[in-house]
């Protein structure tokens, strides 16, 4: 694949222009933005690294990994299903509570404003592979090097690349609303509200600040790394490797052993050849916990128009028959 252009087309209408910016830095990334996003990456990185020698020495007690669990999934399923299957592809419609709480808790899984998180994503399905997608472990080529350079490039250097997604092309739907743009403006407010509540917590039950700072290395760091490296993997891993049995215009593949950790975002390939499917783990054993909760979320009320897969639409997927995206 060769290199994606340096100039990306600016199709917006007049009106677009007077939409207001969804994140501070607006398009491009400021120098502040790229340091405050490598000390997010790389702080807690170095605190997975030091997980297990720590462990090791002082252990972990119930709470502290309690706390790191429910974290995790909190804002693993914020991003699965708020950021991603519901406004990046609008799998299912949702309650205006529903809504606001997905948008935050997807926020506090730490991977940037919400509107430039789907911006990006949509930008990726239309590119998929090719020439313009912003994360294709693909991009430099076929070879072996070209594919271990790729794979670093899409599971992390992408994002300390110039930004060049327009997002009032790519997502001018969530700038238009004014709680959503809110929102994904406060990035900094939710990350400082998702690295505090483990510690809180964690001091307040043993009532000692060597109580937070354990539940703050767990709930807050090494979760933090741990769901930044499984939702980036989807990007690199699940483009690399793994089975194909649905037709798609690009490599996304199944990878099983990333489907509880994602919440079922690993069944990658069904995803690409029904983006809109609200359920990507469709086939027998195919764990999808996202899927699992949003029919919970329809069946008290809260979201409804789902998107579900029939078995009509699943065959067509896998014979590579176009049907309606209905």
């Amino acid at each position: 694949m060769t290199s994606r252009s340096d100039v990306i087309e600016d199709d917006r209408k007049p009106a677009d222009y007077e939409l207001p910016s969804a994140t501070l830095g607006g398009d491009n990334k400021r120098s502040i933005e790229q340091i405050t996003l490598l000390l997010f990456i790389t702080v807690p990185f170095l605190a997975l690294l030091a997980a297990v020698p720590l462990a090791w020495g002082w252990g972990a007690s119930w709470l502290d990994l309690g706390l790191m669990v429910a974290m995790y999934f909190i804002s693993c399923h914020g991003i699965t299903i708020g950021f991603h299957r519901y406004f990046t592809h609008g799998s299912f419609k949702a309650k205006r509570p529903l809504r606001i709480s997905l948008a935050i808790m997807g926020s506090l899984a730490v991977e940037g404003p919400l509107v430039r998180w789907v911006a990006d994503h949509r930008k990726h399905h239309k590119f998929s592979d090719a020439e313009g997608d912003p994360h294709s472990p693909w991009r430099f080529g076929e070879t072996v090097p070209a594919l271990m350079k790729g794979l670093w490039w899409a599971h992390i250097g992408w994002m300390f690349d110039e930004e060049q997604t327009p997002q009032h092309k790519y997502a001018p739907d969530l700038i238009k609303d004014p709680a959503i743009r809110r929102i994904s403006r406060q990035f900094m407010l939710w990350t400082v509200v998702s690295l505090a509540i483990p510690p809180l917590v964690g001091g307040l039950v043993t009532m000692s600040w060597w109580g937070a700072f354990t539940a703050f290395f767990w709930g807050s760091l090494v979760r933090v790394a741990l769901l930044h490296h499984v939702t980036w993997s989807i990007n690199s891993i699940c483009h690399a490797v793994g089975k194909r049995p649905f037709k798609s215009r690009d490599r996304s593949g199944n990878v099983w052993w990333l489907a509880v950790l994602s919440c079922g975002e690993s069944w990658h390939n069904l995803h690409h050849a029904d983006p809109t499917s609200a359920r990507h783990g469709v086939m027998r054993g195919q764990v999808d916990s996202s899927a699992r909760l949003i029919r919970w979320f329809e069946q008290l009320g809260w979201a409804y128009d789902v998107r579900w897969p029939t078995a009509a639409r699943i065959d067509a997927r896998r014979k590579g028959q176009p049907v309606n995206a209905a």
